[in-house]
């Protein structure tokens, strides 16, 4: 497991003449500590396009000084796909930081590798830069001897390595020179110099910030240009201070492609937020990517009729077969949880041989099913479809109508959606007990899910009436979700029960378990009869 922090820093451009100042002058500064001197040599790890860089992450095997060893930087709140500026400016940067021991130099960490491995997408990682520093630290304190942060002052030498200097514009091209930088002799473009600052919270506040910056300008320091040392050798275009980052917010006057844009963006994010989680086997990982599947589906299927439907109906089926990938482990899952719940309410002895019993016959194929997803997600196809939603959130291939206004569209899209829920609660009323009811509350629930994320995505022009709809939306999923779930292990323990040999008094515990779950069933399907009543005022004509 990587050790883990959130950095807090601002990075500042200065002339190879320069004075650090009196530091004790910034306002909350007590004390200056002395200085203190590191030689640091870093390796940055990327791919031959910078594919990690331009999303504004380092991946880096650093020796010397107290945090020797694999460092991966990624940005706590910023774009989808970064220009490798990291917000450069007047605001901080935010990065979480993980750590890894020094291990071998060619080798990345699997517990890092794991983090990248979605914006890699079967490329390698491969040194591109060797970056050496020579760091002088100067401590703050303030009241109390607290330590609010560090001014490293930095003199790096970088160098290109490998194909990284083919693969982008010259070191120092494209973003201009910035103050301090030593233009490199002919002959060797790939290597650069230059100086800056950068000082980083501690147990400080955000206030030093501002509090520091007169002190820092007035000795010539300037906002960097770029948000990593990485980011300024391959020369990447830095984002200009307080510019929007990712899809722009929908307006009420916008259009409705706004809010699927906007929409889709979330879920690509949540997608690649638990995509490490999965491969690290962190708890309800797989649960929370499946949900960013399902509203991503869901949102394609609402809008499709505004894009073309060729490139709706290709995501659709990809965006389906991740789904389905993710659910059987989930499945698995929810159901050994399930049981191991109700099996602690029979008498202790029985028990422990029922608990036994259920992680034999249902732990070895949720370990199986765990074992497939972690293929599919290091398979091309996985990769292809990731591409793909950012290519479709990129450049969507819209069709005329998505220039529609956003709120008028949303209105009857919501609407489409709750007629097909009561459509489908319609069919579920008519039929009768038995295998054919139990169907048609399944469809009742796969529709109540469509609305709720359909009333999500159009948050943004309905504001609370928008919520209320899901919110009504989601509590009918959620209760027909438990029904679900109960009809499932009925039939579940069922088929184990009629196991050959198997002990009598595990039968018996089996038939126990299964009666149990006919009256959860039956129970859940009474609370989801009230709350359809509930919230048929807020769902009906769905008028927003």
């Amino acid at each position: 497991m990587a050790l883990q922090a959130v950095e807090v820093e601002k990075k500042y451009d200065v002339g190879h003449d320069a004075e650090v100042p009196s530091l004790a002058e910034i306002p909350g500064v007590v004390r200056v500590g002395e200085p203190h001197v590191d030689t640091l040599e870093a390796v940055y790890f990327d791919t031959a396009s910078h594919t990690l860089a331009s999303r504004d992450i380092t991946l880096r095997r650093r020796t010397g000084g107290v945090d020797a060893g694999w460092h991966l930087k990624l940005t706590v709140e910023g774009p989808r796909s970064g220009d490798g500026s990291g917000g450069s400016g007047s605001e901080p940067q935010r990065r979480r930081e993980l750590h890894a021991p020094l291990g071998q130099p060619g080798v990345v960490p699997d517990s890092l590798l794991a983090h990248v491995l979605a914006y890699l997408r079967g490329e390698d990682a491969a040194p591109v830069v060797r970056l050496k520093t020579q760091r002088t630290t100067y401590a703050l304190y303030g009241a109390d001897g607290v330590h609010l942060a560090d001014l490293a002052d930095d003199r790096v030498s970088a160098e290109l390595l490998g194909a990284a200097g083919g693969a982008g514009a010259a070191v120092g091209d494209g973003a201009g020179a910035a103050v301090g930088d030593a233009a490199a002799p002919e002959g060797e473009a790939r290597t650069r110099q230059w100086r800056e600052w950068e000082l980083e919270l501690v147990h400080g506040s955000p206030e030093l910030f501002p509090a520091a910056e007169e002190i820092l300008a007035a000795a010539g320091a300037l906002p960097a240009k770029h948000g990593s040392k990485l980011a300024k050798v391959l020369a990447l275009p830095a984002r200009e201070s307080g510019a929007a980052a990712g899809p722009k917010s929908p307006g009420i006057k916008g259009p409705v492609s706004d809010l699927l844009t906007a929409y889709l963006a979330e879920q690509i994010s949540e997608i690649l937020a638990h995509d490490p989680g999965i491969r690290l086997e962190e708890p309800e990982a797989v649960h929370d990517l499946r949900s960013a599947t399902r509203r991503a589906r869901s949102a394609l299927q609402a809008y499709r009729r505004f894009y073309n439907a060729l490139a709706v109906r290709h995501l659709g089926a990809e965006l389906k077969w991740l789904g389905r990938v993710l659910g059987v482990p989930r499945d698995a899952e929810v159901m050994l949880d399930r049981l191991r719940a109700h099996t602690a309410e029979l008498p202790p002895v029985l028990a422990s041989a029922v608990k036994d019993r259920l992680e034999d016959d249902l732990g070895a194929s949720r370990d199986a099913a765990h074992r497939k997803l972690q293929m599919a997600m290091v398979s091309a196809r996985y990769f292809q479809l990731l591409d793909g939603l950012e290519a479709f959130l990129d450049n969507p291939p819209v069709r005329p109508g998505a220039a529609a206004p956003a709120r008028k569209a949303a209105v009857k899209l919501v609407a489409k959606a709750a007629k097909r829920l009561e459509r489908a609660a319609r069919t579920a009323r008519r039929t009768h007990r038995g295998a054919e009811h139990e169907t048609a509350l399944h469809q009742v629930r796969k529709d109540a899910k469509r609305l709720r994320h359909v009333a999500e995505s159009v948050e943004p022009v309905h504001g609370k009436h928008a919520t209320k709809i899901a919110k009504a939306a989601r509590r009918q999923q959620q209760i027909l979700g438990d029904f679900h779930d109960s009809v499932v292990a009925r039939d579940l323990l069922a088929k184990l029960a009629a196991a050959p040999d198997l002990p009598e008094a595990v039968a018996s515990a089996y038939v126990t378990l299964h009666t149990r779950q006919v009256q959860l069933a039956a129970e859940a399907e009474a609370e989801y009869r009230k709350e359809q009543k509930k919230s048929r005022k807020v769902l009906r004509g769905t008028v927003i």
